[in-house]
């Protein structure tokens, strides 16, 4: 099993909750962390790579790692979900890939809650870390145990 992690990593505490997460999964299942397995808009430019071939190569890993993955997991914290993670949400339900939330934070911009793009285009929300492995430890003995 694969899962893409889909999270915010633009400063040391998303990077840090996104590594913690990541310990937690990798048990289960090979996970995709962007920030460790992908490419880094900040290095390739400090790397002197042209903004707009950074750009595209950040892109390109990232969707071919979502290609490979069977589940999505989205960090959705914050007032408003990060802007990539919401994409990130959008092509994998249109290429039939698993999404479910992780929503540690109770914080959202509309009064009605998050999105309805982003609400419903999980299959399932999770307030923490521990409902959100158990729910996949439960889907993944389950399929082991059914091939």
């Amino acid at each position: 099993m694969r899962i893409y992690l889909a999270a915010p990593l633009f400063n040391d505490i998303e990077r840090s909750f996104n590594e913690r997460l990541t310990s937690l999964l990798e048990p289960m299942a090979h996970v995709f962390l962007p920030q460790r397995d992908g490419k880094l808009m900040r290095d390739l430019v400090d790397g002197g790579m042209p903004l707009e071939a950074a750009r595209q190569l950040v892109f390109e890993a990232d969707i071919n790692a979502i290609r490979r993955c069977n589940y999505i997991v989205a960090v959705l914290d914050g007032r408003t979900i990060d802007e990539g993670v919401a994409f990130e949400i959008g092509y994998g339900r249109a290429l039939n890939k698993v999404c479910l939330g992780l929503k540690t934070d109770d914080r959202t911009l509309l009064p009605s809650g998050d999105n309805p793009m982003i609400i419903a285009g999980c299959k399932k929300i999770f307030a923490n870390t521990i409902e959100l492995v158990a729910w996949l430890r439960g889907g993944f003995l389950s399929a082991r145990d059914a091939g």
